[in-house]
């Protein structure tokens, strides 16, 4: 098979949580292990650090691999899901799994993946590891996929397991309470491996430090090394987030390429995993930080976090894509200077729409969608929606169709927003080519 074919086979012959929902989730990891088995288990060749929770756990991984990078570690970076091109899930140094060493894979394990049928989320893992272990890097980090505790990357033994903020979502497989859900994140935590909190959650906070207790696991919450203070712009493509440390009563400062306002969260609990990595022996200056901290987005490719894609009109996009997620970002974006805003908006089924809406600006002018993948909330559906919660639009076929809408409506002191699910994203970046 050629690497069209491949893609072709992986994702109409696997079944695909992202494309098909409830269908496609193993409530257990013997297809993990049985894959594991196979390939000789790579993940015990390669140092790791796990990253699980609702909110978050991308960015957070995407800045700890840079740092990692900049330290001069050879570093892998697992995520999911992609937004353009498969080969985003695997990189190493910032660089995407080529197309042979994924048409490679596929060949060589075509006998156990047909033995086992593994779904795309297993053989993606199963992927990535074997990939990291081919090419020898230094440290791995690892984003969990829905969950913790049955997570197909749950079979790793971390140098440290982080753990993002808890909200809820995908409540018919994790529990329908902030607590329930924080347990199963919490079975990332492992046997005297510390874990580092960038939840304040109380609920889920008692969760992890039981959980850290039972397993004597040092745990580390990072609010209780660091207080955000402000935030300040030195250009639209960076921040300056600006934090007191709560032990030696000093300012800190920090550069980011990912400007976020929820970004702040995100970059202390980083800076607590870097402490604990420190500790236990990895060499990370104070330099590879601030350089890491600072170039994500060139260091990783990272995309979708608070993307600036043009100005005048000033056009935004963000994956925010739960209440807890939407509801930071709309915040955000009622403080962006604009004449009118305009929100290009999708979503996919299994979302509480209902909560979700109530977080959306009613001052904008909405360009309602859908994206490209089967899980994707009807256009008649959502629009039903929106008209219930006193949010009129415009109806559009696809991303594209409802971006370009808006971009012809929109006046150079206008700004655009594009959101509501990861797919949406997707499908613009796709469309923008």
């Amino acid at each position: 098979m050629n690497y069209a074919e491949t893609i072709e086979f992986l994702f109409s012959s696997l079944p695909m949580y992202q494309r098909t929902g409830k269908a496609a989730y193993k409530a257990n990891l013997d297809n993990t292990h049985a894959l594991d088995l196979a390939l000789g288990h790579p993940h015990r060749h390669f140092s790791s650090v796990h990253i699980a929770g609702t909110n978050g756990k991308g960015s957070v991984s995407h800045m700890l691999a840079s740092v990692l990078q900049e330290a001069g570690y050879r570093t892998g970076l697992y995520t999911s899901p992609h937004l353009v091109d498969f080969r985003e899930r695997i990189r190493i140094n910032g660089m995407m799994i080529s197309e042979d060493h994924v048409v490679g894979f596929v060949e060589r394990s075509r006998e156990v993946i047909d033995r086992v049928q593994p779904s795309f989320f297993e053989m993606t893992v199963a992927m990535a590891f074997d990939h990291f272990a081919r090419e020898k890097v230094d440290i791995a980090v690892i984003e969990t996929g829905m969950g913790g505790r049955l997570d197909s990357t749950n079979i790793i033994t971390p140098e440290v397991s982080a753990l993002t903020r808890i909200s809820l979502d995908h409540t018919e497989f994790l529990g329908n309470t902030e607590t329930l859900i924080a347990a199963e994140k919490a079975g990332i935590i492992k046997d005297n491996v510390p874990v580092t909190v960038g939840s304040n959650n109380d609920a889920a906070c008692d969760v992890f430090r039981n959980v850290a207790a039972q397993k004597n696991s040092p745990i580390h919450f990072a609010a209780q090394e660091r207080t955000f203070t402000f935030q300040t712009y030195t250009t639209g493509q960076q921040a300056i987030f600006h934090f007191r440390n709560i032990e030696s009563q000093s300012e800190e400062s920090y550069t980011s390429d990912l400007t976020g306002t929820y970004q702040h969260e995100n970059l202390s609990l980083v800076l607590t995993t870097i402490k604990v990595l420190q500790q236990r022996g990895w060499i990370i200056p104070g330099p590879a930080i601030s350089n890491g901290l600072g170039n994500v987005k060139k260091n990783t490719s990272i995309r979708g976090r608070w993307e600036l894609l043009g100005a005048n009109p000033r056009i935004i996009c963000d994956t925010a894509h739960n209440a807890s997620g939407v509801q930071v970002v709309m915040e955000q974006l009622q403080q962006v200077p604009h004449r009118q805003l305009h929100i290009v908006w999708g979503m996919v089924g299994d979302k509480p729409v209902e909560t979700i809406f109530r977080y959306l600006p009613r001052n904008a002018a909405y360009y309602f969608t859908q994206p490209s993948i089967p899980r994707a909330m009807p256009l008649e559906t959502l629009l039903e929606h929106a008209a219930m919660n006193g949010l009129p639009g415009s109806a559009h076929a696809t991303v594209g169709k409802a971006y370009q809408a808006a971009t012809l409506a929109a006046k150079a002191e206008d700004t655009i927003f594009i959101g509501g699910s990861t797919f949406v994203v997707a499908d613009l970046l796709a469309h923008l080519g």
